[in-house]
């Protein structure tokens, strides 16, 4: 049992003094007086044992145990000490060649300092605390040293390394035999069928499912989309939505996220010869924070593919502008112009119509002019009409994203949602026309325009596409602002989760309105703020009255053209 966890060097080095810091040095080696006294109390020890036990007595709280050889402490610590003692450091030498008198010192050294010896009660209280830890990390290394680390906290001499890597290899197998105890009533006869499917090569895919749920997408596409989309239907036809990590609290969440990371690492194979006590919980936690994770890359995929787009109509938006401002070249040079004979004082008046018809511009440039005029731009130069020229790709995957997630939010995001849920029918019916009661509050002052255009005219496709990109665009922006977010997701939460509930926040009041140094009490409070906000006020009024304080009244006197 020992194997596994420490080599046979490890297991050594485990049993010797270590490396000492600086800090460990003065932190740990540093004498009281009463401790010197305690080490030589009627100066009957020689300079080896006063050193010996010196080095025990602080030895002891900073690993928690004494090792055998005494001598072999660091040649700094030893040397600080001597010191202290004012004793021969090369003394230590010649300590503990009789096993009785280490025993003696480090027991002498243990009840000084009132430490215990490993009992039967300490080593109950050891088990239950790891197996506590257990539950949360599966590492051995490291529930090794938390073990070391509750020793010295508890003041209990550490028994020897075998026993205690004995002890965390028992926590770990009780924890594994816990988690499945626990999670018994999932594992139904249709569940562990289901589980098992996963791990065997599936021919309409070509691979286990279990590869093919870690298979993540490279690039923010419609076909990406789409295959998320197909993930995530097949891990609720496995009902591991409801088995979402965050409504499983018979487990700690570290165990949840440890299985679920054994689950990917481990092959399929490796998880196949796992007995099934260990291998089902593996991969139901794994299939529920699938479920979480699936549904939080379909959105993420949503809006990297809708920005993406967003992102391409305007750099379409920005060519036709340049191409436009090269295009008004020409009328800028005619405006130039017609600038320099209107604005000249020395032309009269009733010659400037026959200046700009005649010689100086000409009938053939004015007119030629005005048949390359531009069409006005609108608020937004033309973004969403740009953006409108990938409807037909949005279409691909939007309809289907938005009929598999579930959207909520508060007030701030009422219209976005019923658009949303209308949106949805319009899909699911194929009709092609927005009613006339559907919400545009959520829309950006510089889009209207286009609604209204479409409106005027008639045209109930483009005003479709027109809103139906304005619904997209804001649903974007709303999963990232927070107004909207996405139940059993992790990345997309309700904000409201992170705050403390009002039971929650009573459990805390009392103690943080300690540590502020103001009542609990509300009516109190206010009552207090009022006294202060009063005496602050009088001592205003008394320093504006001498006049000579840091702040002074200003002797103004209105006017009539106040």
């Amino acid at each position: 049992m020992v194997a596994p966890v420490f080599t046979d060097e490890e297991l050594e080095s485990l049993r010797r003094f270590p490396e000492i810091g600086r800090d460990e040095l003065a932190r740990f080696f540093t004498l009281a007086p009463s401790d010197v006294a305690f080490i030589n109390p009627g100066g009957g020890r020689g300079p080896a044992d006063r050193l010996g036990l010196a080095v025990a007595l602080c030895t002891l709280p900073w690993l928690g145990f004494v090792p055998d050889d005494v001598a072999s402490a660091s040649r700094a610590a030893v040397i600080r000490l001597a010191e202290q003692l004012q004793v021969d450091s090369d003394s230590i030498r010649s300590y503990g060649r009789r096993a009785k008198t280490r025993t003696d010192h480090l027991r002498l050294a243990a009840k000084y300092l009132r430490w215990r010896p490993a009992g039967e009660l300490e080593l109950k209280e050891l088990d239950e605390f790891l197996l506590a830890r257990a539950m949360e990390h599966d590492s051995p290394t490291l529930l090794f040293r938390l073990a070391c680390e509750y020793l010295i906290a508890a003041k209990v001499i550490r028994p020897g390394l075998v026993t205690v890597v004995k002890r965390v290899a028992h926590a770990r197998e009780v924890a594994r035999a816990e988690t499945f105890d626990r999670l018994a009533h999932e594992f139904t006869d249709e569940r562990r069928a289901a589980l098992d499917g996963l791990l065997v090569t599936d021919p309409a895919i070509g691979m286990t499912r279990l590869r093919w749920l870690g298979k993540g997408p490279v690039e923010a596409s419609p076909a990406a989309v789409k295959a998320e989309m197909a993930k995530l239907g097949f891990l609720r036809g496995m009902d591991a939505h409801i088995l979402d990590l965050s409504v499983l609290p018979v487990l700690p969440a570290e165990r949840r996220r440890f299985l679920a990371t054994v689950g990917r690492r481990l092959t399929a194979q490796a998880l196949q010869r796992r007995e099934p006590e260990r291998r089902y919980p593996i991969l139901l936690t794994l299939v529920a924070q699938s479920a979480t994770e699936v549904l939080d890359e379909v959105v993420q995929l949503f809006d990297q593919a809708v920005s993406a787009r967003e992102s391409k109509a305007a750099h379409r938006m920005r060519d036709v502008l340049a191409e436009r401002a090269k295009s008004g070249e020409d009328r800028q040079a005619l405006l130039d112009a017609i600038l320099a004979i209107v604005a000249d004082p020395a032309i009269p008046d009733e010659e400037v119509g026959g200046l700009l018809r005649g010689k100086r511009i000409g009938w053939e440039r004015l007119r030629s002019a005005q048949s390359t005029a531009l069409p006005p731009l609108p608020r937004d130069h033309g973004h969403l009409a740009a953006l409108d020229g990938s409807y037909g790709y949005l279409r691909q995957f939007t309809p289907q994203v938005l009929d598999a997630v579930v959207f909520a939010g508060g007030t701030a995001a009422t219209e976005l949602l019923k658009a949303l849920e209308i949106l949805r029918e319009l899909n699911a019916t194929g009709a092609r026309k927005v009613p006339a009661n559907a919400p545009i509050g959520f829309v950006p002052t510089r889009w209207r325009g286009y609604l209204d255009t479409a409106i005027q005219s008639g045209n109930t496709s483009a005003y479709r596409h027109y809103w139906e990109l304005c619904v997209l665009l804001a649903l974007r922006d709303a999963l990232r602002s927070g107004d909207v977010w996405l139940p059993g997701s992790r990345r997309y939460s309700d904000p409201a989760a992170y705050l403390l509930t009002p039971s929650k926040w009573a459990d805390h009041r009392v103690e943080f309105c300690r540590l502020v140094g103001k009542p609990a009490d509300a009516t109190t409070g206010l009552a207090q703020v009022e006294d202060e906000l009063h005496t602050a006020l009088c001592e205003l009024e008394q320093t504006l009255a001498e006049g000579d304080g840091p702040v002074r009244r200003s002797a103004w006197t209105p006017t009539a053209t106040w």
